[in-house]
């Protein structure tokens, strides 16, 4: 027997399996005609442009390859770029009284990230960690035994409650004594560091008492939080006394956003400013670092270098004969970011070109000292050990603009 043919299914069949032809378009009831146009005709190809001259080629190439080095130290030479954004020369102060000041700051020290977008999640992921640093930094031990004990309590209430119907009698452990030498013991903690906590609120009382704005009992509360929480995040620094000075500037400008959703958050933001500029200079400030390749002796070992480089007169004169090294004066230039040298506004001018300098703020902070004694050579050639002590000490007022000049005529010069 042959073999049976299927028979092709209905449902293949079906019309739906086929194109159907295109419905015409219904007319417009405005008068407007809704047909398809006609395909205009196919335009004819392009003519081969000649090839380009030789120079055209080079300018080319050499275009795309500048085009790809920018896009590889675009990271790097960010900062510089924000500078020249906001001002044509350095000689304009950018932080002074400017509306643009403190997103510049922020930006230039890469608290806020470059993409605008992410600004608002940034700064409420940070503001919010602000707090709870404050939660947990600021409280005395009491207070914070007091919280941990009641977490316990809370846990255990229902346990005991469940089983005997009593509640849990306090019990006061060793450790959690008001006298207790442990070093567990959050009470012997609080009090070693009541000697820092005493001289952070020495310092922010002294801070700047000619300018008004700092005489504010709560702009000084929020200098010590900050000073305190820094302090106890990074142990191996702490405070270092002077740290209110390079804080105020930083505070100043935050305070003085025109947003003003910005401005009373400034103490959040201002702290995370704070580290981050600290963080470029922190070897100076660890004791354990000091004598090491980058602790300060090694920063100060730099600028004498620098000087040697470009003024050995100068350097002969103030280390070989009159025997005037840069601890005797450079120290405090450098710990303090010159903050003490000149006044508030002279200092946020000069903050400028430290903080915008695709150099970097350690490398141009060195360029700056050093410009510093170059300006002032003449009355350092002609002045014994306490004279050029006395000189360097008490710097004189100077023109800032010719200063900064000096220093950028130094560029590339700081040995690494």
């Amino acid at each position: 027997m042959g073999k049976k043919v299927k028979a092709v299914p209905e449902w293949l069949n079906s019309p739906i399996w086929s194109t159907p032809p295109p419905a015409p378009a219904p007319a417009d009831p405005f008068g407007t005609d809704f047909a398809r146009p006609v395909a205009p005709p196919p335009e004819p190809p392009p003519s081969v442009p000649p090839p380009p001259t030789y120079e055209q080629a080079v300018g080319s190439y050499a275009a795309r390859e500048r085009e790809t080095r920018e896009e590889e130290g675009a990271g790097a030479a960010l900062r510089a770029h924000l500078l020249a954004d906001f001002k044509s020369a350095v000689g304009e102060p950018l932080f002074w009284g400017r509306p643009a000041a403190p997103v510049c700051v922020q930006l230039l020290l890469g608290y806020l990230p470059t993409e605008r977008s992410l600004w608002p999640y940034e700064l409420e992921k940070k503001r919010s960690q602000y707090s709870a640093y404050k939660d947990e930094f600021l409280l005395n031990p009491s207070e914070k035994l007091r919280r941990i004990e009641e977490s316990k309590l809370s846990r255990k209430k229902e346990l005991n409650v469940e089983r005997n119907g009593l509640l849990p009698r306090l019990e006061v452990t060793n450790e959690e004594h008001p006298l207790s030498s442990g070093k567990s013991s959050l009470w012997n903690q609080y009090f070693q560091e009541s000697e820092i906590l005493e001289q952070i609120d020495r310092d922010v009382k002294r801070t700047h008492p000619d300018i008004s704005f700092f005489s504010v009992k709560s702009n000084q509360e929020s200098l010590r939080r900050i000073l305190i929480i820094y302090s106890r995040l990074n142990p191996s620094v702490r405070y270092v006394q002077g740290m209110n000075e390079v804080l105020a500037p930083l505070f100043y400008v935050l305070s003085n956003d025109p947003d003003a959703s910005n401005s009373a958050s400034a103490e959040a933001d201002t702290f995370f400013c704070f580290v981050e500029l600290i963080s470029g200079f922190k070897n100076n400030y660890c004791k354990h670092l000091d004598n090491s390749r980058v602790g300060i002796r090694s920063t100060l070992s730099k600028l004498s270098q620098l000087l040697k480089k470009h003024d050995e007169e100068l350097w002969r004169h103030m280390e070989v004969i009159t025997k005037v090294y840069p601890q005797y004066y450079a120290f405090r230039w450098i710990t303090l970011l010159l903050t003490m040298e000149f006044s508030f506004n002279v200092c946020i001018h000069i903050w400028d070109a430290i903080l915008g300098d695709p150099e970097g703020p350690p490398d141009t902070l060195l360029r700056i000292c050093c410009a510093m004694l170059i300006l002032v050579r003449k009355r350092l050639l002609v002045g014994d050990f306490t004279a050029n002590i006395q000189l360097l000490q008490h710097y004189p007022q100077t023109n800032i603009d010719h200063l900064l000049h000096i220093a950028n005529r130094l560029r590339g010069t700081v040995a690494s």
